[in-house]
């Protein structure tokens, strides 16, 4: 589907049968959709829908999982994320044979509208595969986060340097680069809830050294480094667990160009308990860079990931704590508070002031 000839539904009871057939029929063909019903809505930062199919011809999903924007929120999506990241590049892996060598939804159609700023994502409902999206209150076993270490090193080392520069089908990639908003965080609110479970070092910092001497720094060393594909978001909560064990990411809003470690540390940071990432982080670190598949002279030396690793946590730290601060507005507290302490414990354990300072 192309945004030549199709338009966007402008909400989920006006997706027609006829529209749903031309979402499928690249992965489909010859299927013909009946019947198309809301049966589960669940609008948050986007709108988002299972729909139930039926069929007059051909074989195809029971269900889909469709998300699009949510008018309410595109300025606040543009400003942080990008509002046309994930359908630009599930339609780059649709239309351009793209490969992410790593685990995530199939994407039938991504339909943009760049004139409206608007987009519709038509993806596989992943409970047909009984896959289980995990979130901060349920974090991940080490050998589960390998699983998903393993996948991120994939997709790294297939885009390293020279290979995302040069893919055509990434050209509108944009880097990682700072933006402004977050400065305005409640932060003395969410260092209360914290209380004692965050370190001194964090306790000490103001919503100003939070931004301009963490975060900030950190994020500008993104550019000025080996880059490569980033998923940009690759939380807990945009991840999800297969009977198999292995671990898929969703949500690639924030796909961005930049340096490995933005993808590596916030993922591993948050998806296991502080006694998990304290034992296991060194091996899942080295188990990272086997994976990268990269000539000897590309592969990142074992000291440069671990001082990367180790100031990544900027970022994590930085976006829970303003995501804390805020009450219930963006995420579930509890769900905000758990990554909240995870990345301030990881802040104090690895030295992150020192490392940023390393990297300067």
């Amino acid at each position: 589907m192309t945004t030549a000839d199709v338009v966007v539904p402008g909400d989920w009871d006006e997706v027609t049968p006829s529209w749903m057939t031309a979402a499928l029929s690249r992965h489909h063909p010859g299927v013909e959709v009946d019947t198309v019903t809301v049966a589960l809505r669940d609008d948050g930062t986007n709108r988002r829908a299972r729909l139930a199919l039926t069929y007059a011809a051909g074989t195809g999903p029971a269900t889909v999982f469709v998300k699009g924007v949510d008018p309410g929120h595109k300025d606040l999506i543009k400003l942080t994320s990008g509002l046309l990241h994930e359908p630009r590049l599930f339609s780059a892996i649709n239309e351009a044979d793209l490969v992410l060598p790593l685990e995530h939804p199939t994407v039938y159609s991504a339909v943009i509208d760049e004139v409206n700023e608007d987009f519709i994502l038509v993806m596989e409902d992943l409970t047909a595969r009984d896959a289980d999206p995990r979130d901060a209150t349920r974090p991940l076993t080490v050998e589960q986060a390998a699983s998903g270490v393993r996948g991120l090193a994939r997709m790294h080392g297939g885009f390293w340097n020279h290979r995302v520069d040069t893919e055509p089908a990434l050209s509108w990639l944009e880097p990682f680069v700072p933006w402004d908003g977050m400065e305005y965080a409640p932060l003395p609110a969410a260092l209360e809830r914290l209380g004692d479970d965050a370190p001194p070092a964090v306790h000490a910092l103001s919503i100003g050294d939070l931004i301009e001497n963490v975060w900030k720094p950190y994020i500008r060393t993104l550019t000025t480094s080996s880059v490569t594909l980033l998923h940009g978001d690759a939380h807990i909560g945009n991840t999800y667990l297969l009977p198999t064990g292995e671990v898929g990411f969703l949500d690639w809003q924030v796909a961005r160009r930049g340096n490995f470690s933005l993808d590596l540390g916030y993922f591993l940071q948050g998806a296991l308990t502080t006694e998990d990432r304290r034992g296991s982080e060194r091996a899942l670190l080295e188990e990272y860079r086997e994976a990268l598949g990269l000539p000897a002279d590309e592969l990142p030396s074992p000291e440069d990931i671990w001082l990367r690793y180790r100031a990544s946590v900027a970022h994590g730290l930085t976006l829970w704590l303003c995501t804390a601060s805020a009450g219930e507005l963006w995420q579930r507290p509890d769900i905000a508070l758990a990554l909240a302490q995870r990345y301030s414990a990881a802040y104090a354990d690895l030295h992150t002031a020192e490392a940023l300072a390393d990297l300067s």
